[in-house]
């Protein structure tokens, strides 16, 4: 694919979705029936939640489902860290945990390339780990997500660039910019350079939100130039140290928060 001089052009646009529930197999058919239509030609990349076997949740069917997205689109990595419903951290190490499970993945042989924080979360040692498992970060939002608490730890950033990290690696930011509600009122307007609409598995479970989905991400393949993440993995973009793009506080590691 060609890129212009800062790798990803005009118009861009990129589709990927929070896969949360890969084992419902309601969600997961809907789920698979809409990355194999591929609406607008628009790849959709599955970011996926690994299984949280402290909530009872097996590595089977799991593994078969991530090779089989992976043959359909790009394949992520999606950390909820407290539990299956509770995507923010609330103890521990998160970096660990993303090594701890980008190395299951590794070992699996899953072929993950993308990664993205649960709940937007993201810190100096949760970047160092994405980028030590060869990851483009999907984790920065172009926006503050409203329902998170003031100096909630996240990252800010609008279109891609690579981040300097606190260890001197790089690390590729591909962030996330549209809502399935912004993407459906974006289709009637000028289009930014870069677009990268984010949904979750379960938004397919509601008809409305499904059609919406559909028709917006057609009118935004009609309208951009369709690019698919895995393309842009290590694309030229401009360099920004992390410490310039991230927002909040880091809660010390080791501390369960939720009992504090």
């Amino acid at each position: 694919m060609a890129h212009e001089s800062e790798g990803y052009g005009a118009g861009a646009v990129a589709v990927s979705c929070h896969v949360e529930r890969p084992l419902d197999d309601e969600t997961w058919r809907r789920f698979s029936e809409l990355q194999r239509r591929r609406p607008g030609g628009l790849a959709v990349a599955a970011l996926l939640r690994p299984p949280d076997e402290a909530a009872g949740e097996r590595w089977e069917p799991w593994l078969e489902r991530a090779r089989a997205a992976a043959g359909r689109g790009p394949l992520g990595h999606h950390t909820h860290w407290t539990a299956p419903g509770h995507a923010r951290p609330t103890g521990g190490d998160p970096a660990a945990r993303v090594l701890d499970e980008g190395e299951r993945l590794r070992a699996e042989g899953v072929p993950a390339t993308l990664f993205c924080g649960g709940g937007w979360y993201t810190d100096a040692g949760v970047a160092e780990a994405a980028a030590a498992l060869g990851y483009a970060d999907c984790t920065p939002t172009a926006f503050r997500p409203s329902y998170l608490e003031p100096g909630a730890r996240r990252a800010q950033l609008d279109a891609p660039a690579r981040l300097r990290l606190p260890s001197g690696a790089l690390l590729t930011a591909l962030p996330s910019t549209h809502s399935l509600g912004a993407a459906a009122r974006l289709a009637l307007r000028r289009l930014p350079r870069w677009v990268h609409v984010y949904f979750h598995d379960t938004d397919l479970l509601d008809a409305r939100r499904r059609l919406a989905l559909v028709a917006a991400l057609a009118a935004l393949g009609r309208r951009g130039r369709a690019v698919d993440l895995d393309a842009l993995v290590g694309v030229e973009a401009p360099e920004r140290p992390l410490a310039e793009v991230l927002e909040g506080s880091s809660p010390p590691a080791g501390i369960d928060w939720a009992a504090s």
